[in-house]
């Protein structure tokens, strides 16, 4: 099974950059997008043999999520559940026989950090709510997480350290999320693998310099993993200033 997840950063402007060339050679079973920037009816995507499921924020032109997928899945639910996070369409849940698919766009803290304490009660919430499913059957998380872990997940950690993205603050609470049961895919293969990286700021050829961040993940729950063949970056994708990541499994 292939899962492919991307930040679009605006579908609309994305289908211009070859958006569709790139999802039908992919040929994914599930493909997960971020930030759509869409409200409904504002695109018509004709793609035969998939489902389609959407989460539109409220505001428009801004944030969303959605799944095109193969596989009907058995359920669908959007958002966390609580209001304080579900105006943005953020989240997307998707239930199969085997696992529960989140497909989630984490809230940036912001330049100055102004978004910071919304962003440590969001990932408080986030966690708690992929611990509630990881007690029915295994979870896999994908889409952007929007911070760098460690230090070999963005090109200039000490220039960054106060940053968003790779506060202090925002690296514990991943971590928090890997210590309740889950594992960060791409390290789970490649732990030493430097210079890899899903996004890139758009001014000074940071991407032709791949001066870069990885802040797209696949996480599964642990007792998930006898099931993994692979993760992929898809860096020579363009059409965003994030790339595309894939997740492989044998079910």
């Amino acid at each position: 099974m292939k899962l492919v997840s991307w930040n679009v950063n605006g579908l609309r402007a994305c289908l211009n950059k070859g958006f569709l060339d790139f999802f039908q050679e992919i040929d994914a079973d599930i493909f997960c997008v971020q930030e759509t920037k869409l409200q409904a009816g504002q695109v018509e995507l004709d793609l035969p043999g998939y489902e389609q499921y959407w989460n539109y924020a409220e505001k428009k032109g801004y944030s969303g999520t959605a799944v095109f997928t193969k596989h009907k899945p058995l359920t669908v639910s959007r958002g966390l559940g609580k209001d304080e996070h579900d105006q943005e369409g953020r989240v997307l849940t998707l239930e199969y026989g085997d696992f529960f698919l989140i497909n989630v766009y984490t809230p940036n803290s912001q330049r100055g950090l102004t978004r910071l304490d919304y962003r440590m009660r969001w990932d408080d919430d986030f966690r708690a709510f992929v611990q509630g499913l990881n007690r029915e059957k295994p979870v896999v998380i994908c889409g952007d997480l929007n911070v760098a872990h460690q230090e070999i997940d963005l090109k200039n950690p000490d220039t960054n350290r106060k940053n968003a993205g790779f506060t202090d603050e925002e690296r514990e609470k991943f971590s928090e999320l890997l210590k309740a049961g889950f594992i960060d895919t791409f390290r789970y293969f490649y732990p030493d693998r430097r210079d890899a990286y899903t996004w890139w700021a758009y001014f000074a050829r940071a991407r032709e310099r791949n001066i870069g961040w990885r802040i797209d993940y696949f996480l599964v729950s642990e007792d998930f993993k006898e099931h993994l063949v692979d993760a992929l970056i898809h860096d020579q994708v363009l059409g965003s200033d994030h790339c595309p990541v894939e997740l492989r499994l044998r079910l």
